[in-house]
């Protein structure tokens, strides 16, 4: 377990202290096309940063909103689910609706392929999701941020609530049984 859990902060290696880091954790933009500039992850007036964190020495995805750097998701998704490579688009947070017309949510990512004439020929969609934590990261997070050069090095292995990832709370309930450990 390194000593330090956070990995990424606002889109930048923790020790990063370059004007352009620096500006993206004083005004909390994302790099990593949000849907607006800023971050929003856990709250909007006050966001947990984190992109990433260690598990042990291997850095961790926990914002979904990470995995669209460069848009090489879609990319990637676009080879899996139209081989043979036919022109494609894809749309973010697109509406999903129930029978009777009410909201039943968004799903992340709907990638549509179509011919020469614009005509829709397939369509794929892809629901993202980062790794839930346990233990607490808004106070490593809050540390990190009051003074970023001197606590990129913070020792924050013997707090309590050392943040980890947490595979098993990502599962759905209903698959968490002791055949799937």
């Amino acid at each position: 377990m390194p000593n330090q859990p956070l990995v990424e902060v606002f889109g930048f290696p923790i020790e990063d202290m370059s004007k352009e880091a620096q500006r993206y954790r004083k005004d909390r933009l994302c790099p990593y096309n949000n849907i607006v500039p800023s971050c929003t992850k856990d709250k909007i007036e006050n966001p947990l940063g984190v992109c990433s964190i260690y598990e042990k020495t291997t850095p961790t995805i926990i914002c979904p909103v990470r995995f669209r750097e460069a848009w090489h998701i879609a990319s990637d998704a676009a080879r899996f689910f139209f081989p043979g490579s036919p022109r494609w688009t894809s749309l973010s947070e697109v509406r999903l609706k129930d029978k009777n017309g009410k909201s039943a949510g968004n799903i992340d990512l709907v990638l549509v392929a179509y011919d020469d004439n614009g005509k829709v020929l397939d369509f794929g969609s892809l629901e993202v999701q980062g790794v839930y934590i346990s233990g607490n990261l808004r106070r490593p997070f809050t540390r990190y941020m009051e003074n970023p050069k001197a606590n990129a090095q913070m020792d924050w292995s013997k707090e309590p609530n050392y943040p980890s990832p947490d595979y098993l709370s990502s599962l759905p309930q209903t698959s968490r049984s002791a055949a799937d450990l």
